[in-house]
């Protein structure tokens, strides 16, 4: 199954961008007549003939198309603090594309040692690792949001905080319902501070724990998307 990415798929004729026509003709050698699939991020799985395989303007058929195609019965969303090294961030980001993520903030912290993410690089990762992982929803990846805005952000479901430091925080396995929504907060490597987990507590976010062992950033926030989606 060869996937690709296609913002809007209203009319059953489409032509692929550039990029995606490079990529199935030249580079995967596929020619008229063969089967490929595509996605607009939101759910639609399409399945499609290719017309006319052009390296630059690729022209599909629709023949079916399925709504909702893979969506899991919970909503996830991680607010992680920006590591140092933005490689490590990357990462992140596309090994939990392929785990299953709706929803991704960083997030402006006392202790962060990033603020600013290229947006657009983040995207082209995330479509990137949906279609690699053969899923047809892209998650949403904000802009680097403040701690205390994200905060004040409603949400439907369960809410978290991980933390290194405290007596009083409980295993996330403890605390989770299964099918809930969840929104999870993972700190900066020098952790959030004692203000910071106060205002979450005061905001209605429950304080746990992803284990025994001292874990990265970039660590624990894969941690808490396989923990998620493992229970789910």
């Amino acid at each position: 199954m060869q996937l690709f990415f296609a913002e809007d798929i209203e009319s059953d004729i489409y032509t692929l961008s550039e990029e995606e026509s490079k990529h199935c003709v030249r580079v995967l050698r596929m020619v008229s007549g063969d089967e490929i699939f595509l996605t607009d991020g939101q759910g639609t799985l399409c399945r499609c003939a290719i017309a006319e395989a052009h390296p630059k303007r690729c022209t599909v058929q629709v023949v079916e198309r399925t709504p909702n195609y893979g969506r899991h019965p919970f909503y996830l969303h991680v607010a992680v603090a920006p590591t140092k090294n933005n490689a490590r961030m990357e990462w992140f980001l596309e090994k939990a594309v392929e785990m299953g993520i709706d929803e991704i903030t960083p997030i402006v912290c006392q202790h962060s040692e990033r603020n600013v993410m290229k947006q657009d690089r983040l995207e082209k990762i995330a479509i990137s690792a949906m279609k690699q992982s053969l899923k047809t929803y892209k998650p949403v990846v904000n802009a680097p949001t403040p701690l205390d805005v994200l905060l004040r952000s409603p949400f439907d479901g369960q809410r978290f905080i991980a933390y290194c430091d405290g007596d009083h925080r409980t295993p996330l396995r403890l605390l989770y319902h299964t099918g809930d929504n969840a929104l999870i907060l993972i700190g900066p490597e020098g952790d959030f501070s004692p203000a910071e987990v106060q205002a979450a507590l005061q905001s209605g976010f429950q304080p746990v724990t992803l284990g025994p062992c001292r874990l990265r950033t970039e660590t624990a926030a894969l941690a808490a998307v396989a923990f998620f989606n493992l229970l789910n």
